[in-house]
């Protein structure tokens, strides 16, 4: 793929530095110009790239050079086709990566990409110190383009003077926005795993309206598109996604509580042969019928009692779990499969698929990229595969007899504890580990198989349960 798409890195000092408030203000911002914005989220986030979404009207896809070959990023890349514009919000500070020399960064993806990157710099209560810090930024890497810098939570007009005329002076990089500290509600409120889902949002266009308007006012748009043009041409792999032949239908929750699926997990097993058919725990009488069921992330302890509530769905779900269906769950559906999951003291009912008792704290419990080896057989993943995933949750499984039924050694990251992770019981699989499909090529076929052994005997697993 030979890459020619004016293209741009937003990136930050660090977290919680304003890049996502940037982002999804230009992302709108430029759509709202007549642009067509292809939005990209650096690392595993379901979050951000949500709203990415929102704000472009177009699927956000991930980058994230760790967990996907340089051809996967290509074919993420790639399937932005159309676009006139390439937007990718970075995470955490510029140069944080893996280790000590920071690869797999944000800085690293720019410059696979040939973008220039415009640095966001939250100048709360100082001046000329954001001089030395963007100074810092330009000489640790020179391979980078750093483009622009735009100022965030500025205080006075007198602060954004002196840090531009820094800033500029002693850089050389042209400061192209500078936006004030932002009074009264905050247009992106969050919580504990970083901002409300876009699913979640009761105003999640305004939201995005509201941050379209304070980029539009605060940031040279004319200039963003000038940088952008300069981006490199660069040439990608692209890796290809084989048809598969096999015909099985896979449910997957959609709704408030679970909406944590990479495009490419859906696109991958519909690719390989799958239909899928959206279903809600909430809100839905009864599982349909399908042949197997994949559970993603998302947030079952904020809407434990809505579920609690659907008694007669969890109950299906049991049901077709006894019969053999296979089913793929991850963090939140772990959650939603066990018997019991605590939330602030109380104790709500979960499907009862797992003999868990699952805790949700006040911290988190696991946080950061996760990587297992498969140690014992199981319906998804052949023995000695190493799996790259992420991890992100504040719960905790804390009792159960199915505790014990892992299938992954931890080598990376925290798993259900004691450097375990993936629960088996029968067929279905319960984890914390998000994967990535482009990342992980046995999982889809691991899947489909399974969902289609089911589909040609369905009496056949059941006297395995247990």
């Amino acid at each position: 793929m030979h890459l020619q798409t004016p293209r741009l890195v937003i990136a930050g000092m660090s977290g919680d530095g304003g890049k996502t408030l940037v982002s999804l203000g230009l992302g709108r911002a430029l759509t709202d110009r007549g642009r067509t914005v292809q939005a990209f989220k650096k690392g595993p986030d379901y979050i951000d790239a949500a709203w990415l979404t929102a704000a472009t009207g177009r699927p956000c896809r991930n980058l994230d050079p760790y967990l996907m070959e340089e051809s996967a990023i290509g074919r993420a890349v790639a399937a932005g086709a159309g676009a006139d514009f390439y937007l990718v919000e970075g995470n955490r500070g510029l140069f944080d990566g893996v280790d000590a020399s920071g690869s797999h960064s944000t800085a690293t993806l720019a410059k696979l990409l040939g973008a220039p990157v415009v640095l966001v710099v939250n100048v709360t209560k100082t001046t000329r110190t954001a001089a030395a810090a963007v100074l810092g930024c330009k000489h640790l890497d020179p391979d980078l383009d750093l483009a622009g810098v735009i100022l965030n939570r500025v205080g006075t007009s007198r602060q954004e003077r002196v840090i531009r005329e820094a800033v500029e002076t002693a850089t050389g990089v042209e400061v192209i926005g500078a936006i004030p500290r932002l009074r009264g509600e905050e247009p992106l409120p969050d919580r504990h795993l970083g901002l409300v889902t876009a699913a979640e949002h009761p105003r999640r266009d305004r939201a995005i309206a509201r941050a379209a308007e304070v980029v539009t006012e605060f940031v040279d748009l004319d200039l963003v598109e000038r940088v952008a043009g300069r981006a490199h041409d660069v040439s990608l792999d692209v890796a290809d996604i084989r048809p598969g032949r096999t015909r099985v239908t896979i449910g997957y929750f959609s709704d408030q509580a679970f909406s944590f699926y990479y495009p490419e997990n859906l696109e991958t097993l519909e690719a390989a042969g799958a239909r899928l058919v959206a279903v809600s725990p909430s809100a839905d009488p009864a599982l349909p019928d399908v042949d197997a069921l994949y559970i993603g992330g998302g947030f079952p302890e904020v809407h434990a009692s809505s579920l609690v509530d659907n008694r007669a769905f969890a109950e299906s779900v049991k049901t077709r779990v006894v019969g053999g269906m296979p089913v793929y769950a991850e963090c939140g559906g772990l959650m939603y499969l066990a018997r019991e999951l605590r939330v602030n003291g109380v104790a709500h009912p979960m499907a009862g698929v797992l003999d868990l008792v699952v805790e949700h704290t006040d911290r988190p419990q696991g946080h950061g990229y996760e990587t297992v080896v498969v140690d014992r057989p199981n319906a998804f993943f052949p023995d000695g595969v190493e799996l790259r995933g992420h991890e992100f949750h504040y719960s905790r499984v804390v009792s159960g007899s199915d505790l014990s039924r892992t299938v992954c050694s931890v080598s990376r990251g925290t798993g259900t504890g004691e450097s375990r992770d993936g629960i088996v019981v029968g067929n279905v699989w319960a984890s914390y580990l998000h994967i990535h499909a482009s990342a992980t090529p046995d999982w889809a076929a691991g899947f489909l198989a399974a969902a289609a052994t089911h589909a040609a005997d369905h009496t056949q697993p059941a006297a395995a349960w247990g």
